[in-house]
This record gives structure tokens, C-alpha cells and sequence, in this order.
């Protein structure tokens, strides 16, 4: 089977024999996917003309509508994204649901929100500000769309998620998405947008999808379009040194590499519940979707004094997990992507040996592209490099012993800014000393206490209430976070006038704070 793009109105096959997409666990060949051929600057006016028109055209009540009605689609095909997320990914049942789910509940959280805002079309911020001595001359601040194309870049470890999350935000802004899928596991995007197609239910031009190479993409665009990528830190770079990044200034978001982190307080000692809920995160750490998420703990700090327990108790669960084909139920981990995620992460763990010595591994089938789940610990972390440079996009992660405060949040700062941060500690002292120290490099913190308990959300998992993103090493960009998501796709001006006209224009305006 080969995949056809969705450009301009209609699926196009590319003109060239593309990349192939295999199933993880036995190398077959199921897909093929290209580009070539395809005229992406008429494709882009598309989605800008067209796409453009029929969401300018909602209020956002509609938007919000057309979203909803996306993901009753969806929902109604999970069943065959399941199997696809098993054969292409490698996903356990377990890791299909975090990727098929999580996108349907954001496209069904993005709709309320949609309904929420009503039958405006453009965001007003409360309040206004006056400008002269009389008051006749004031300031309000108007969020209107802007008119251009967001091209969406995703990665390979959430087709689904990655797609739908990016999708909503754009669409419920009126902006069209052009969405560019990671090509191994572009079967299920492939899937999920030909199913909303063939609804019948979004109008043309608001979904374009290129399966293949995405060369040539950036060039058309221009000043009011927008690139959100997600994937490696070289590719990033690649992005914002692009010519026409610079020469047309369309607005990028990235999210990039990320060496997390999560932090057991002093008061986590063995026994207590604040331990065990960290003992339970790291291990899904070491399992959910065979260790490749970008939110995900790649290094776990704790105390110095309970090192050896804690290493003890994640070392046992890590020498229980099961790993193998993702179509057995007892199964707790699959194989990573492909044989180059799995020679990238064999060897980066090599790599992190050279400071830090393995506690515990799981057994890993010889065959197919596993990596067996590898707990290190690097006893000297304030001098070492590899632990806080090296991520390791699979199921490894390292424990490293902290003194005091002061250095938790030293080693913490050494990943260069972060995605996700999480801590484990009912001290509330020393969550408000690591909150001011690492806050700053991070775009998501998440603190279990004893209250808290295990009603988290986990480390690793983005909510779409709550931003996505991170400074630094991490990207600097920032997705979701409800309504503020929305800014990424519209234009905040001032505006200076008298109060009549600044009322007139409220009242079209929905009111909320971006």
C-alpha cells in the first residue's frame, strides 16, 4: 500500500517509490509512503484560500462544532487505529490508547472551549486602559486570526496525538493546518485524516496532509503563516536558520529534545507514599510506549542516603517487566520504532555507561526492534556530562544522588531546560525552593504530595489544559495550555480609540484571557 497525500482538494499518490513503513516486531513492509511530484506551493494557497475562507466564515461556536465532529469520527474507527498503532508502532494496548485517545479528548476538549467562546469570531482581553488626561481616549487589546496556513511537523512517537493536538488549536483559531506526519509512522495520521475526509464533515482545504518527504515546504510561506514542529533538536535548528524563516519572519514554535527530570524530596524515604508514587512513575517510565516520549524521566534525582533503596525497589520492578510482541496482553513493553531508533538508543546507553553502571534490565527478545528497559546509576552526577547532554529516546533512565537542596536544583539546571519536571516530596518547603530554582527551566512541573496522591495526571502525560513546551535545549516553543494556545495563530493589537467604538467592537469580541 502506498499513501497518498491529501493536497488541494484531493488524495495525490507521489511520483517516486518513497520510504518504507514496517511493523517493529517481525520487519515486514507494510506501507510505502512520497511526495514527489507534488506542487506543495499550490497545495499551501489551498489550504490558505480555501481552508482560510471556511473557517473565516465560523464564529467559533462552529469551530468549535466542526472539532467535535472530528472526533466522533475518529472515535468511531478506533477500533482499526489500534491495530494500526500495534503493526506500525509497535504500541501496546496500553501505549495506543495514550496516543489514540489523547488525541480525540483534545479535539473534544478544544470543541467545549469552541462553545464556550460562542458566536464571536475574534477575543477581546478584559479591561481597557486611558490614554489621556479627559477620558475620551482609550486602549483595548483585540485577538483577531491570522490569515495564513499552519504547516504542522509532527514526530514519529504520537501520529495521533501529535496530529489532533496541533490541529485543534489551529482550527478553533480559524486557522487551516498543513500537516506534515514523521513518515515511519504515518499509516495511522494517514488513517485518521482519510477517515475525517470521507465524513464529509470538513470543508475543503482546513486539513491537507503530505505523506512523504516535505522538501520545499517552507519556501511558499509567508508572514502570516506559522511552521509547530516537533522532533529532534538538529532538526530545529535546521528550521530556524531556514532562509525564508528569516526573509518572510512566518512565526515558528519548536519542541525539541528534552533530558527530564524528576526529583524525590528528602522526606521520600522507603515506606512512605510520596516513595512508592515515585517507585510507580518511573516504572511507567521504563515501559509506556518503550520508553519514547518526549515528556518522558530520563533522570531521576533522590537523595543520597536512600539511594540504594530506591534503586533497589525500581530495580526489581524493572527486572519484572515484560517485553516483547505488543499483540500478547501480558506484554508491558514493545519495541521502539525502528532499527535505527533501537541502534540510536543501544547506543547512547553505551554511551552513559561510561559514567554510570546498570542496576537493573529487563530480558528483551533477540529479534525485532527491542531494547531492553536499563536502570543506571551514576554515583558522582555533579561532575559527570553524559547523564545531563544524552537522552536516550527508549527505556532508560539513570538515578543520581543529590546532597542538598541547592545541588537538586544544580544537577536539575544541567539538562539545559526541560519539557516536564516532576517531584516527589510533602515538604513544602523544599517544593517552593525547587519551584523557584527550576521553574524557570521548565515548561511543565508536576508536584505529588501525600494530598495529591496518586490522582496525578503522571510526568509524562500533556494535558491540554496546561501548556506544552519548554525553553532551552527543549525548544523554546510552547503549544496547547487551552485558550492560550490560541495565541500561537492570532494577532494581539491595540487598539486606540474612543470609548463608543471600543464598546461596539467588545461586544462582537468574546472576552477571555490569553
Amino acid at each position: 500500500m502506498k499513501l497518498e497525500s491529501y493536497v488541494s482538494g484531493q488524495w495525490q499518490a507521489g511520483k517516486g517509490e518513497g520510504r518504507s513503513l514496517f511493523n517493529p516486531v517481525t520487519g515486514a513492509v507494510i506501507a510505502t509512503a512520497d511526495a514527489g511530484g507534488i506542487d506543495v506551493a499550490a497545495a499551501l494557497a489551498h489550504a490558505r484560500t480555501r481552508g482560510g475562507a471556511a473557517l473565516a466564515a465560523m464564529n467559533f461556536a462552529e469551530r468549535g462544532a466542526l472539532l467535535k465532529a472530528i472526533a466522533d469520527v475518529l472515535t468511531a474507527n478506533r477500533e482499526a487505529y489500534e491495530v494500526i498503532a500495534r503493526e506500525n508502532s509497535g504500541n501496546t494496548r496500553v501505549d495506543a490508547a495514550i496516543d489514540i485517545d489523547g488525541g480525540i479528548g483534545t479535539l473534544r476538549y478544544y470543541a467545549k472551549l469552541g462553545q464556550g467562546l460562542g458566536v464571536a469570531k475574534a477575543i477581546v482581553e478584559a479591561g481597557q486602559d486611558q490614554l489621556a488626561r479627559d477620558p475620551v481616549f482609550f486602549a483595548r487589546h483585540f485577538w483577531r486570526t491570522r490569515p495564513g496556513v499552519a504547516v504542522q511537523i509532527n514526530a514519529f512517537n504520537f501520529p495521533s496525538w501529535g496530529l489532533w493536538e496541533k490541529v485543534a488549536v489551529a482550527t478553533l483559531a480559524g486557522v487551516p493546518s498543513f500537516i506534515k506526519p514523521a513518515t515511519a509512522s504515518a499509516l495511522l495520521s494517514w488513517r485518521m485524516v482519510k477517515d475525517a475526509i470521507a465524513s464529509g464533515k470538513v470543508p475543503e482545504g482546513v486539513l491537507s496532509l503530505v505523506c512523504g518527504n516535505g522538501e520545499g515546504l517552507l519556501d511558499p510561506l509567508g508572514p502570516m503563516d506559522s511552521v509547530a514542529f516537533t522532533g529532534s533538536a538538529a532538526t530545529g535548528e535546521v528550521l530556524r536558520a531556514h532562509p525564508n524563516a528569516i526573509r518572510a519572519g512566518f512565526r515558528l514554535t519548536i519542541e525539541a529534545d528534552s533530558v527530564n527530570a524528576t526529583i524525590l524530596g528528602p522526606d521520600a524515604k522507603p515506606g512512605t507514599a510520596v516513595f512508592d508514587l515515585a517507585v510507580r512513575e518511573a516504572t511507567k517510565a521504563l515501559s509506556i510506549k518503550a520508553g519514547q516520549l518526549c515528556t518522558n524521566i530520563r533522570r531521576i534525582l533522590v537523595p543520597r542516603d536512600i539511594v540504594g533503596g530506591f534503586a533497589d525497589a525500581l530495580g526489581a520492578q524493572v527486572a519484572k517487566l515484560a517485553v516483547g510482541d505488543p499483540a500478547d496482553e501480558a506484554v508491558r513493553v514493545g519495541p521502539v520504532m525502528n532499527a535505527a531508533q533501537q541502534e540510536d538508543a543501544r547506543g547512547k546507553i553505551v554511551a552513559l555507561r561510561g559514567e554510570a553502571r546498570i542496576v537493573a534490565e529487563a530480558k528483551a527478545p533477540a529479534d525485532g526492534t527491542f531494547v531492553a528497559p536499563t536502570l543506571l546509576l551514576c554515583e558522582a552526577p555533579a561532575s559527570a556530562r553524559a547523564v545531563h547532554d544524552i537522552e536516550v529516546f527508549g527505556p532508560c533512565s539513570t538515578i543520581l544522588p543529590y546532597e542538598n537542596t541547592r545541588e537538586a536544583v544544580a544537577l536539575g539546571i544541567r539538562g539545559g531546560g526541560s519539557l516536564a519536571l516532576s517531584l516527589f516530596s510533602s515538604d513544602a518547603d523544599f517544593a517552593g525552593d525547587v519551584l523557584d530554582g527550576l521553574g524557570p527551566w521548565h515548561g511543565r512541573v508536576l508536584v505529588v504530595d501525600d494530598d495529591v496522591g496518586k490522582n496525578h495526571t503522571g510526568h509524562s502525560i500533556v494535558m491540554p489544559q496546561c501548556v506544552h513546551g519548554g525553553p532551552g535545549r527543549a525548544g523554546g516553543g510552547e503549544e496547547l495550555g487551552g485558550l492560550r494556545g490560541l495565541r500561537f495563530h492570532m494577532q494581539r493589537s491595540a487598539v486606540q480609540a474612543g470609548s463608543g467604538l471600543l464598546g461596539r467592537e467588545a461586544e462582537r469580541a468574546a472576552i477571555a484571557a490569553l
